[in-house]
């Protein structure tokens, strides 16, 4: 009897679909570039410009990117997690900017999971159980000082 419903219990729980936390932030963007982190981390050389937003003259255009990162969430809050790996991602952009000539990374966009989220102000995190991702899609540029 008792291997029954042991056996009926494990069933059970195989039947039952894997509930994965995906939580969705739009938080400001202006909080990454001024974060404690990013003080020594961007250092100024390029400057970020979501799309939509007013760009300097731009005065030469170059390839299209994307920085797709994630950080681990155990035991990180979900807000400061996003912040992080979003800053993360700006530090990739400066530093391809800088192989390309370029001083600018402009018409930024959410990019998670290739769904674009267009906001002038705000990014997309998604914060699970175990990861916190962000991925961005932007343009290089050599804007006019």
């Amino acid at each position: 009897m008792k291997k029954k419903l042991i056996t009926a219990l494990i069933g059970a729980m195989l039947c039952v679909p894997a509930i994965a936390r995906d939580t969705l932030y739009k938080l400001p963007f202006s909080d990454v570039l001024t974060q404690p982190a990013a003080a020594g981390k961007l250092d100024g050389s390029v400057k970020f410009y979501l799309k939509g937003q007013t760009t300097p003259i731009i005065i030469e255009k170059f390839s299209e990117d994307v920085a797709n990162r994630k950080t681990n969430g155990v035991g990180k809050e979900d807000v400061m997690g996003c912040q992080w790996v979003a800053l993360s991602n700006l530090i990739a952009f400066q530093e391809k900017a800088k192989q390309v000539g370029a001083n600018a990374v402009i018409d930024i966009v959410s990019y998670y999971k290739k769904n674009e989220f267009t906001s002038t102000t705000e990014f997309e995190c998604h914060a699970g159980a175990f990861v916190i991702g962000v991925a961005f899609k932007g343009t290089y540029a050599k804007v006019a000082p």
